[in-house]
């Protein structure tokens, strides 16, 4: 583990964390604590209060140290020289919105998540340079992903009043069992609203057991993985590129193909009627995701009809032309 320190700062604000092994796995540990095979760009945040990640410049008219905030405009240009060598402007506070019939200046702002979304989008009459850098690609997302939650945690924190959080049950508890409130720390409370957040967690696992009491026992549970070989990916990756150069596809692709799948179960009724239905999305390795399905029937699925669900074989061309075609109806492998 490697810690790099900025001068005057008292808490490090990155850490860089390498794993490796040099000892040798017995017979019954193989294949389960094997050392990970394919490097990947995660970041590790230090506290639990998101603070403030910079740049500190040296300047060349003296010996002064200059910060750079990640809010700054100069921010990305700096940290990524190679991808803005020009010194494009990245984010900051005052980028106005535009009325799009108009072309005028809004009273809105925009935010560092509708900024960077506009910036990794793919145009057909623009050379988009972001996209070609492959792993510094995946580091530049990631840090602008990093960005983007500290922006909704700011908002959050410095908000509290507008989100009425002296009203959440668990403080009302707390007065009330201390007598007085002086001795009750100032917490930040998330949301459900805020995605990942303890109580955005229970309240989709609260959802979860709903449809359990309504509706009894799941009847199907269905899988679906997302294929780096499909045409919609490989279509437009660039030369020289594979599908774990290009998350922004895959992610894209697979969006659309698991509401393509959705659709086709539920207002085709393929498997039959469904009364309810949810799915968890989840992401391996190099960037593929993959949909875990439950399916509740009107007709309730008897032991004697598990054959005719089941498939496990590749479709044929010849017997099942439609299943061919990717761009309508995806390949579908379904499991009990």
């Amino acid at each position: 583990m490697s810690v790099m320190n900025w001068p005057d700062c008292s808490k490090p604000h990155w850490i860089q964390c390498i794993l490796t092994t040099t000892k040798s796995l017995s017979a019954l540990t193989k294949g389960q604590f094997n050392a990970p095979t394919i490097n990947e760009v995660a970041v590790v945040i230090v506290g639990e209060n998101v603070e403030s990640r910079d740049i500190v410049l040296k300047r060349r008219d003296d010996c002064r140290l200059q910060r750079v905030y990640e809010t700054h405009r100069s921010y990305d240009a700096l940290q990524y020289p190679l991808m803005f060598c020009r010194g494009e402007d990245g984010y900051h506070f005052n980028i106005k919105m535009v009325n799009p019939t108009t072309g005028e200046e809004t009273n809105k702002k925009v935010s560092s998540m509708n900024f960077y979304a506009y910036r990794l989008m793919i145009r057909l009459d623009v050379d988009n340079h972001l996209l070609r850098y492959r792993r510094l690609f995946h580091q530049y997302c990631v840090d602008m992903y990093v960005k983007v939650q500290t922006e909704r945690l700011n908002f959050i924190r410095f908000n509290q009043s507008k989100l009425r959080s002296d009203e959440y049950i668990h403080l009302l508890d707390a007065i009330a069992t201390e007598g007085h409130a002086a001795n009750i720390v100032c917490l930040t409370i998330l949301p459900a609203t805020y995605v990942g957040s303890p109580r955005h967690m229970h309240e989709y696992a609260q959802d979860a057991m709903t449809y359990v009491r309504n509706y009894g026992r799941p009847d199907l549970f269905i899988t679906f993985t997302c294929n780096p070989k499909w045409p919609e990916i490989t279509n437009l990756l660039l030369p020289g590129q594979t599908s774990s150069d290009r998350p922004d596809i895959t992610a894209r692709v697979f969006k659309q193909k698991i509401t393509v799948l959705m659709n086709y179960i539920v207002k085709q009724k393929v498997f039959g009627a469904v009364s309810g239905w949810m799915y968890s999305v989840e992401w391996q390795k190099r960037g593929l995701p993959h949909a875990h399905i439950l399916l509740w029937m009107f007709d309730k699925i008897r032991p004697d009809q598990i054959d005719s669900i089941i498939s496990a074989e590749i479709p044929d061309k010849q017997t099942d032309p439609e299943m061919q075609i990717t761009n309508t109806i995806p390949n579908v492998f379904k499991k009990i």
